[in-house]
């Protein structure tokens, strides 16, 4: 070996770690910047260890997961070919990857207690340290050689020798189709629901969210109801009778202005904005800027009990004074800010909008639009009944056979579905090729497993969220899971072939 090549090597080896160093340096500054801007710290109030463990009690929504996920990714890919030039062992740098995702990232987190504008959040921690493992993933897949010599290992383990060991293998790529179909249903739960919000009648907490109308009653149960229940109750005169053993509040707003909840589960509303409401005969509680109803304490009890059912029925008599009205004006309301809500049932001029915080419709609960047309044509009064269950959303008004009906899923727009089904179905292509390599020397699997293996997760997936949310079957969905899914096993397929070429050029 002549000098010029050591030297060539040398100063190759130096281009790399340098590549990979100022990778690593931007990722964390990225990061940084990223996570605390605009770095308005400030020391929160009676400040305390209790304080800090208090303020990870938030919750994660899925565009904050994947968004955390990609955030890191850079940085364990760059981490990781900074450790392989100073030639750790791979454990080594496997468990140093997410060492130091998890550690950067509880740091951010806790410096995230000074930040206003910030929360944080246990799974944020969990997303980052996953995304520095995907950034490491990565970079093992990135050289061809690599990719090489990961198929050639499974080809030729003692795995690929086994009919029993091959059949677990396949059961297990089963299994977490499954798994990851689940992440879809646990979208459209209502387990990010805050237990510090008020309950709130005619504005927001800030009084800069008025609404102006009659509220006679607000009933909410914790359970969603069936179309043949809401029929009873529209029909029945003690038609509370019929939500009664999941009720978790009830008010009756027809009488003196001392509003109790009936089933003593939640706090008196109390007037605000400096004048007390007037209750006007059979149209209940007027409602403005001037005047609006809140909970005394957070509306715990309502919120917990929601969280653990992922189902509610509320059932309201209103009466709007405006036709016009914006904003939304808040009619009903669980909510801590007009950026933050569990659930929020307002008006947009004749039409009725609802925000209902889940994971996919993120804090403020309005990444989905729902809205209901002409609720509010007229100034009468109208008996509205809400049910939520599985993902879908009914609306009743005065009548059954007056309903209108939400399926969040079927709400995500086009660029979401796309973003969320390349997360799900990529790595299951790349599980795929590897089980194709596993059992590349039984040409009996080899055949049933490629067909079957790609249609097999969109199937599953369609299934499960029909079955579970009620939406209406979608080839498009089905077509959509075996593009990403084939697509991920071409590209790693050209990924070998290229390999293939440079070995032996």
């Amino acid at each position: 070996m002549n000098r010029n090549h050591i030297f060539t090597q040398i100063s190759n080896f130096n281009k790399l770690f340098i590549n990979y160093l100022s990778l690593t340096f931007f990722s964390i500054l990225v990061i940084f910047i990223g996570t605390l801007y605009p770095f308005n710290f400030t020391l929160p109030d009676n400040f305390s260890l209790q304080t800090i463990f208090e303020s990870f009690d938030n919750s994660s929504f899925a565009t904050d997961e994947i968004d955390n996920i990609l955030l890191f990714a850079p940085l364990g890919f760059g981490l990781t070919g900074l450790l392989r030039k100073t030639r750790m062992k791979q454990v080594s740098r496997f468990i140093t990857v997410i060492v130091f995702s998890a550690g950067l990232s509880t740091i951010i987190e806790f410096i995230q207690v000074f930040v206003p504008s910030r929360t944080s959040t246990l799974a944020d921690i969990l997303n980052n340290t996953i995304g520095g493992f995907v950034g490491l993933i990565c970079f093992s897949l990135w050289k061809p050689y690599g990719v090489i010599h990961i198929l050639k290992r499974i080809e030729n383990s003692s795995y690929s020798k086994s009919v029993s060991k091959i059949m677990l293998f396949i059961i297990g790529y089963i299994v977490l189709s499954f798994l990851l179909s689940s992440i879809w249903l646990s979208a459209t739960s209502l387990s990010t629901w805050s237990l510090n919000y008020p309950l709130l009648l005619g504005n927001e907490k800030t009084g800069d969210r008025a609404w102006h109308g009659n509220i006679s009653e607000v009933n909410i149960a914790d359970k969603a109801i069936s179309e043949n229940e809401v029929l009873q109750l529209f029909s029945r005169k003690n038609y509370l009778n019929t939500i009664e053993n999941s009720l978790v509040a009830s008010y009756q707003l027809t009488g003196p202005t001392s509003f109790q909840d009936k089933t003593k589960n939640l706090p008196e509303l109390l007037p605000q904005g400096g004048q007390l409401p007037d209750v006007q005969d059979g149209k209940g509680v007027a409602l403005s800027s001037t005047h609006w109803l809140e909970t005394a304490t957070p509306a715990t009890s309502l919120s917990k009990r929601i969280r653990k059912t992922s189902q509610f029925t509320i059932s309201t008599t209103v009466a709007t004074a405006d036709l016009s009205q914006t904003g939304p004006g808040r009619i009903i309301s669980v909510s801590g800010n007009p950026t933050h809500r569990n659930l929020t049932i307002g008006q947009q001029r004749t039409d009725l909008e609802l925000r209902l915080r889940t994971p996919i419709t993120g804090a403020n609960g309005s990444d989905l639009k729902l809205n209901i047309p002409r609720i509010f044509a007229d100034t009468n009064p109208h008996h509205i009944v809400f049910t939520y269950s599985g993902a879908t959303i009914r609306v009743y008004v005065d009548t059954v056979q007056n309903s209108y009906s939400l399926n969040l899923l079927e709400l995500i727009t086009k660029e979401q579905k796309i973003y969320y089904y390349a997360l799900l179905f990529i790595p299951l292509g790349i599980c795929l090729m590897l089980l194709i390599s596993l059992t590349r020397k039984r040409l009996t699997f080899y055949r049933l497993l490629l067909p079957l293996g790609i249609l097999l997760p969109s199937l599953i997936l369609e299934s499960v969220l029909v079955n579970e949310s009620g939406k209406s079957i979608s080839l498009d969905n089905l077509l959509l899971g075996v593009l990403f899914t084939s697509a991920a096993m071409l590209i790693w397929k050209v990924r070998t072939v290229v390999g293939n070429i440079a070995k032996t050029a």
